[in-house]
C-alpha cells in the first residue's frame, strides 16, 4: 500500500484551504446522498458518513441541514455526478469528478480548460487503468483494539491499515466502501471522515517548467464550482 501512502502524503490541493469551497463540495455530496438514499442518516449509511465529513470540516449544522433539505426541494437543481478524463500538457493524466445541474455547461468548461492549456479531453473510462479507485477511511485510534486483529479483520474486506498516532487510515476497494463502513460501525470504531480517492498506479516525472504549466490547468479545474475532485499522476516536487 506504499503507493497509496505516498499519494496521501503528496496530495496538495489548494482548494481545500478554501473553507467555502470545501463546504460547497460536501454540501453537494450530502444533497446527492439524501436524494438517493433518503434524508434520515440512521437509514442512509452514505449520508451518515458524509455528515461526519462535514463535522470534520467544521461545517455548520444549519448548512448541513440545508443541503439535506435541498434533496427534496422541487425548485432545486438536480445534481448529476459525471467524471471527465483527459491528458494535460506533457502527458499528465487527469481525472475530474464533477457534480452538476447543467452538464452542457460543465463539459464545455472542462473541454475548454484542457484545450487552452495544451491538453485534450478523452472519453469516459479511457484513463481508468492509470488509477486505482479506493475507499479511504480516517478513524479514531482505539486503545482497546488490537492492531494485529484489526488488520486481519480488514483483510476480509480487501482493505489495509496505516496506523498513526493521531488517526488510522484504512484503504479499501471502491466497491467495498459500504461493507467497510458497516464493519467499522459494528466494531464501535469512530469514523472521522471517509472519501473516495483515485490513486495513480504510477507517477510521471516533470521538470519545474512543465509543473508550472500543469498546475495552471489544475487550478482552473479546482476553481470551477462544478468540480468536486481533481486527480492526476504528476509526481510531486521534492521538499
Amino acid at each position: 500500500m506504499g503507493r497509496a501512502f505516498e499519494y496521501r502524503k503528496a496530495r496538495k490541493l489548494k482548494r481545500w484551504g478554501n473553507m467555502s469551497r470545501t463546504f460547497t463540495r460536501i454540501g453537494k455530496e450530502i444533497t446527492i446522498a439524501a436524494k438517493t438514499g433518503g434524508p434520515d442518516p440512521d437509514m442512509n449509511p452514505r449520508l451518515r458518513v458524509l455528515m461526519q465529513n462535514a463535522k470534520a470540516a467544521n461545517m455548520p449544522k444549519d448548512t448541513v441541514e440545508r443541503a439535506i433539505k435541498k434533496a427534496t426541494d422541487k425548485d432545486a437543481g438536480d445534481y448529476k455526478e459525471i467524471v471527465y478524463e483527459g491528458y494535460g500538457p506533457h502527458g499528465i493524466a487527469i481525472v475530474v469528478e464533477t457534480a452538476t445541474d447543467n452538464n452542457q455547461r460543465t463539459v464545455a468548461n472542462v473541454r475548454s480548460y484542457f484545450n487552452k492549456h495544451g491538453g485534450s479531453l478523452g472519453t469516459q473510462g479511457s484513463l481508468s487503468f492509470l488509477f486505482d479507485h479506493k475507499s479511504v477511511f480516517h478513524v479514531k485510534p482505539n486503545a482497546d483494539t488490537s492492531l494485529e486483529d484489526f488488520e486481519l479483520a480488514l483483510m476480509d474486506y480487501e482493505a489495509e491499515l496505516e496506523a498513526e498516532e493521531e488517526e488510522w487510515m484504512i484503504y479499501g476497494t471502491f466497491e467495498q466502501f459500504a461493507n467497510i463502513q458497516k464493519f467499522l460501525e459494528d466494531s464501535g470504531v469512530e469514523i472521522l471522515s471517509a472519501e473516495f480517492e483515485r490513486i495513480p498506479t504510477d507517477y510521471k516525472e516533470v521538470t519545474p517548467e512543465q509543473r508550472e504549466a500543469i498546475e495552471k490547468l489544475l487550478e482552473k479545474f479546482e476553481d470551477d464550482e462544478d468540480v468536486q475532485n481533481v486527480f492526476h499522476n504528476m509526481k510531486e516536487a521534492e521538499d
